[in-house]
């Protein structure tokens, strides 16, 4: 199971905005993560936290760019966190080899045909809306069988749009317009999702259904949670420290 490390060139992400908001705590900690054993790091320069505004396409660039570059000169395998077709171009020219995109192509119609022109892996998200207003649209008759509904839609979209099976990711999205129980009905029918039959990476670190008024108390449960799935058969695991995460996975 792959740890995929974030790292948020941001000043509002919820877990860690601005500690890594410049270009050299930004490197540093890239290279910190290569040397606890990321096997990704993925950077992005916009918060998709709940309530969070979106960037301009010209300062998300100026954020995620110069540490694209650097970062794959150190040899990171680097995947962009963006839902902006020219983000995810700019980035893979960069250097980056993933694009992770939290909307799968619901954000901006280029994504899906640009992501099938640069033939890179394309790690498509269950997803409802932008930040400002995702919470409310938190419905569901059957949140597994809903979110497994539209996550298929997302798939057959990028198949139609010319992005070759062996090239995508899932991910069912937790936080993302679903309420706590919502995040955990999902965790418990996760093999559901893996019998999909594409790779499944899960992005629960730190999140709010785990517990704990501040995100940095949530790390232990987020270390169970890693612990849990690595017999579930997912691809990876997305989180803030990858030290422990690598450790779980190797003891």
């Amino acid at each position: 199971m792959i740890v995929m490390g974030i790292l948020n060139v941001t000043p509002d992400s919820f877990a860690d905005g601005g500690r890594h908001n410049d270009f050299e705590a930004a490197v540093n900690r890239g290279q910190e993560m290569l040397a606890e054993g990321a096997d990704i790091i993925d950077i992005g320069g916009e918060s998709t936290k709940p309530g969070a505004d979106r960037v301009s396409e010209e300062e998300e660039l100026a954020r995620v760019i110069p540490v694209v570059k650097e970062l794959a000169k150190a040899g990171a395998r680097i995947s962009i966190d963006t839902m902006r077709a020219s983000t995810a171009k700019a980035a893979i020219e960069a250097g980056a080899q993933i694009i992770n995109d939290v909307s799968g192509g619901l954000a901006d119609p280029n994504m899906l045909p640009t992501a099938a022109q640069l033939g890179v892996p394309y790690i498509a998200m269950h997803w409802r809306g932008h930040s400002k207003d995702m919470n409310s649209r938190a419905v569901y008759g059957d949140v597994v069988k809903d979110v497994i509904s539209e996550i298929q839609e997302r798939v057959s979209a990028a198949l139609d749009a010319g992005i070759t099976k062996d090239k995508l990711i899932i991910d069912p999205g937790i936080g993302f317009a679903k309420d706590a129980h919502h995040n955990w009905e999902i965790i418990d029918s996760i093999d559901k999702f893996v019998g999909l039959g594409y790779p499944v990476l899960i992005g629960a670190s730190r999140k709010r259904f785990l517990g704990g008024d501040n995100p940095d108390e949530r790390e232990a449960a987020t270390i169970e949670l890693t612990k849990r799935l690595s017999t579930s058969g997912i691809w990876g695991v997305r989180v803030h420290s990858v030290k422990p995460h690598k450790e779980v996975l190797n003891s």
